[in-house]
């Protein structure tokens, strides 16, 4: 792992800290990024599913075999 020296806004880590429930500032800092990293992918793959990833999951199913289907 790295060591960087970076300045950071004390109250904004502190409100991290809380959010996350992190005890130090390496750990908040990590949770942050962390947490940045998974919202960025989430919008991307959200943002695939909108565009139609996925576009044989979209419709309903129908099998013969579906109890529920009317004969």
């Amino acid at each position: 792992m790295a060591r960087t020296v970076i300045d950071v806004n004390d109250e904004m880590l502190a409100e991290a800290a809380e959010i996350f429930g992190t005890t130090t500032k390496v750990a908040t800092v990590n949770a942050a990024l962390e947490d940045a990293i998974k919202r960025r992918k989430r919008a991307s793959f959200l943002g695939w599913l909108a565009e139609g990833g996925l576009p044989d999951l979209t419709g309903p199913v129908e099998t013969a075999d579906d109890p529920h289907q009317a004969a």
